[in-house]
C-alpha cells in the first residue's frame, strides 16, 4: 500500500513540477507566478464577486418563488411535458424547477424525500442525477449572460440545454436498464440507500404561528434566508474560478501586446487554441465556433460552470466572442454544469456509486448535444 502511496506520489510530483516547468520555460519563471497571481487576484474582484452577487439575488428571488408557490405553479405547468419528453413521472419537474433556480444537489436533497422517491421507479429515480444536472445553475448562467448585453442568445442555449437534458435522462436510462434490468420493474423506494431522511422541501408548514405571519415578514425572511444560501454558492464557486479558470487562461491567452510577458494578468502560452485549430473545422461544424480560444469555455464548464462563467468577460474584451457562441456556451454550460466534480458525490449519495461512468458518458453526449442544438437554433434564428 505503501509503494502504491508512493508512486501516485512521484506520479503527481511529475506532473505539477512538468507543467509549471513548460509554463515558465515559454514565459519566463517570475513572470509566470507573477500572472497567475495576478490573475487570480482580478478573477477574485472583478468575475467571482460578481457571481456571489447574482448567486444572492437569484436565491432571494428562488426563495421567494417556495414560499408563495410560484415553485408548484411552474411544478404543474412544466408535469405534462415529464412523462413523454424524459420518461420521468411528474413530480420529477419540481427537481428541474428546483436545480434551475440554485445548483445540482437540490436534485439530490429532494430525491431523499419518501414522498417524492415512492413516484419513481429504480432506473428513473437514479436518472435524476443526470436530468436534475442539466438544469444546474441555469437561472445564474442566463442572468450572467444578461448581464453582459445579450437577450436572446441565453435563450436559445436554454432550450438547447433542455434538449441535452432529454438526451442524457434517456441514455442513462437505457444504460442503466441494460446492466440491470430488474430495475425497469423495480419501485425506487424498494432497496434503495438513503430513502431513510425526509426532507421536507417546498412543504407548506402547517404550525398556525407560521400561517399567522404576516405578508412583510415572509417576505423578509424569504429574501434573507434566500440570499444566505446564495452567499454559500458564491462562496463554494470561488475555488473552481481561482484555480480552474486561471489555468485554463493561462493556457488560453497569450504573451503582452509587444510580444513580452510582464507578469500582468491574462497572459499565457495559447496552448488551448493552437490545440483546437488543429481541429477547428469540427468545432466550427457542430458548434459554430469562429475562434480557437472558444474550446475553452466548454472544457471548463466540465469541471465547474462558475469557473466557465468567469472566462467570458475576458473574451467579450478580446473580440473572442458573438451570439453565437453565447447561446452555445449557455447550453453547454447549463447542461454540463460541473458535471465532472459532482456525479460521483451524487450518485454515492443516492447509493449507486457503481453507475458514475454510465452517467458521466450519457451526460457528456448530453451536453455536445445541447451545443449542437444551440448553434442551429441560432443559426436558424439569425436567418430571420
Amino acid at each position: 500500500m505503501k509503494s502504491s502511496n508512493y508512486r501516485s506520489g512521484i506520479v503527481c510530483l511529475l506532473i505539477v513540477v512538468g507543467l509549471f516547468s513548460l509554463l515558465g520555460w515559454k514565459m519566463g519563471a517570475a513572470p509566470m507566478l507573477n500572472t497567475v497571481m495576478h490573475t487570480a487576484h482580478d478573477l477574485l474582484l472583478n468575475t467571482c464577486f460578481y457571481l456571489m452577487a447574482i448567486c444572492v439575488l437569484t436565491g432571494a428571488i428562488g426563495k421567494v418563488f417556495v414560499e408563495f408557490g410560484v415553485v408548484d405553479l411552474l411544478e404543474k405547468l412544466l408535469r405534462p411535458l415529464m412523462r413523454p419528453l424524459f420518461n420521468l413521472p411528474g413530480v420529477a419537474s419540481l427537481g428541474a424547477v428546483l436545480t434551475f433556480l440554485s445548483d445540482n444537489p437540490a436534485i439530490i436533497t429532494l430525491s431523499k424525500d419518501k414522498h417524492f422517491a415512492r413516484y419513481f421507479k429504480k432506473y428513473q429515480f437514479i436518472s435524476l442525477t443526470n436530468f436534475g444536472t442539466a438544469f444546474g445553475m441555469g437561472l445564474i448562467v442566463i442572468i450572467f449572460m444578461i448581464g453582459q448585453g445579450y437577450f436572446v442568445e441565453p435563450l436559445i442555449g436554454l432550450f438547447g440545454a433542455f434538449c441535452g437534458c432529454i438526451v442524457s435522462t434517456r441514455f442513462m436510462q437505457h444504460f442503466v436498464v441494460k446492466a440491470y434490468p430488474n430495475y425497469a420493474t423495480e419501485e425506487a423506494t424498494t432497496g434503495a440507500h438513503g430513502q431513510d431522511t425526509i426532507v421536507a422541501l417546498n412543504e407548506k408548514d402547517d404550525d398556525e404561528g407560521e400561517q399567522q405571519k404576516s405578508l412583510f415578514i415572509r417576505i423578509l425572511n424569504s429574501l434573507l434566508d434566500g440570499g444566505r444560501s446564495g452567499v454559500d454558492i458564491g462562496i463554494a464557486i470561488i475555488p473552481g474560478v481561482l484555480i480552474i479558470s486561471t489555468l485554463v487562461m493561462v493556457l488560453t491567452f497569450g504573451p503582452s501586446a509587444n510580444g513580452t510577458y510582464t507578469g500582468a494578468a491574462y497572459e499565457g502560452t495559447e496552448a488551448l487554441p493552437w490545440l483546437a485549430s488543429k481541429i477547428n473545422i469540427v468545432f466550427e461544424w457542430l458548434f459554430g465556433f469562429t475562434d480557437p480560444h472558444q474550446i475553452a469555455f466548454p472544457i471548463t464548464a466540465l469541471g465547474a460552470v462558475g469557473a466557465a462563467l468567469g472566462l467570458v468577460p475576458s473574451f467579450i474584451e478580446n473580440g473572442w466572442v458573438d451570439g453565437n457562441a453565447i447561446a452555445v456556451f449557455t447550453a453547454i454550460g447549463m447542461c454540463w454544469s460541473g458535471f465532472l466534480s459532482t456525479h460521483t458525490a451524487m450518485l454515492d449519495s443516492l447509493g449507486y456509486r457503481e453507475l458514475t461512468p454510465k452517467a458521466i458518458l450519457s451526460h457528456t453526449f448530453g451536453g455536445l448535444f445541447a451545443a449542437l442544438v444551440a448553434h442551429w437554433v441560432f443559426v436558424l434564428f439569425s436567418l430571420f
